[in-house]
């Protein structure tokens, strides 16, 4: 198995991640408990999790480092990232929130105007309204950072061969040899002394980035800093079976999907249904493979008392698709609409943020 993150990986055996690439499970503690997304598994691997946790402890200096790829919607997938932002950012560690305008100019072809407004309107404005506190944020864009930041991205790219770049990544063009030494200047800057100095830092990402960690981890040792630690989330499923992409608008709904359009497509989201009504309620229902039960599972249902019933109910034909759909489209319609209300203000907000040039 090989991952990318340039490109759509649709990984079918998570543990097969862990043996190749030495990710290490989650142990829960009582403070991870308190999140959702650590609680049901969801955000489910890690390395050196535990010495960035013992930092946050011994009140030594730490940051969370997580970033906006301005291209495309922002959807449900996506918001699981900012969750994770938001929960540290609640538990007192620092926030650092980049937008990756240069990686999107040099990987997918968005030129600079197209940037900003996607990076303030589709998604800053929702990770505002999702809960984000921007005046406890330290945010900007790649190409308006210090020159520091820029200096550490050269002497990196320095300290790695063509060869060892391709072990990592595969296949390479000139565009993500400098998007990739960008990004490992975005997780090693804050311990610069023009920053935070020596520190624990977090990325929390999906699997296909951990390319980017490896490749920095390496580079940090090399000169002298802490290696960042990360955590590793499952990826959706999409609507209608698959990985759920940006590049497939039928796969996902999007925070700016208006209620009209999301119902629709809840509508056709794939269920772990049976066959047929008598089928279901002899069999019962298989939870584990429905993305109707995944959505509450992710985002809409985070009482685990309220799930576990529901899923006692599936399994035990209790309860019918076309009930449990229609759970969904009520919490996902009151959620956007909820959403869009704070989006609103959030945008008053976003246009007055210096992040760009």
């Amino acid at each position: 198995m090989e991952l990318n993150p340039w490109a759509t990986v649709d990984i079918q055996d998570y543990d097969e991640l862990f043996e190749k690439f030495g990710l290490e499970k989650i142990k829960l503690i009582p403070e991870l408990e308190k999140n959702v997304l650590f609680r049901r598994g969801i955000v489910m691997a890690h390395r050196d999790l535990d010495k960035f946790l013992g930092a946050v402890a011994k009140g030594k200096p730490a940051s969370i480092l997580t970033g906006i790829m301005p291209s495309g919607p922002m959807h449900l997938g996506h918001k699981m990232v900012v969750d994770q932002c938001v929960f540290w950012q609640d538990s007192g560690v620092k926030t650092r929130v980049l937008i990756a305008d240069i990686e999107a100019r040099l990987t997918r072809n968005v030129m600079p105007p197209d940037a900003k407004r996607v990076a303030l309107e589709e998604y800053l404005a929702n990770w505002i309204a999702l809960g984000l506190d921007h005046t406890k944020t330290d945010l900007y864009a790649q190409s308006n950072r210090s020159i520091p930041y820029y200096d550490l991205s050269a002497t990196l790219s320095g300290r790695i061969t063509l060869a060892e770049m391709s072990a990592i990544y595969g296949s390479l063009s000139p565009g993500k040899i400098t998007s990739a030494m960008i990004q490992a200047s975005d997780i090693i800057h804050g311990q610069l002394p023009e920053y935070d100095g020596k520190s624990n830092v977090l990325v929390p990402v999906g699997f296909d980035q951990d390319p980017h960690l490896r490749m920095t981890r390496g580079l940090a040792e090399k000169e002298g800093f802490i290696k960042p630690s990360s955590t590793y989330h499952r990826f959706m499923t999409g609507l209608e079976g698959g990985k759920m992409s940006s590049s497939r608008p039928n796969s996902f709904i999007s925070l700016n999907d208006s209620v009209d359009v999301a119902m629709k497509k809840a509508d056709r989201v794939l269920t772990g249904g049976r066959v047929t009504l008598e089928e279901q309620k002899k069999l019962g229902g298989e939870p584990d493979k429905c993305v109707v039960f995944e959505l509450e599972t992710f985002h809409f249902m985070p009482d685990d008392k309220e799930l576990a019933d529901l899923k006692q109910k599936c399994l035990k034909g209790e309860i019918m698709c076309g009930e449990c759909k229609q759970i969904l489209k009520d919490r996902l319609k009151k959620f956007l609409e909820n959403l869009a209300v704070k989006r609103e203000k959030a945008k008053d907000t976003v246009v007055g943020l210096d992040v760009f040039r």
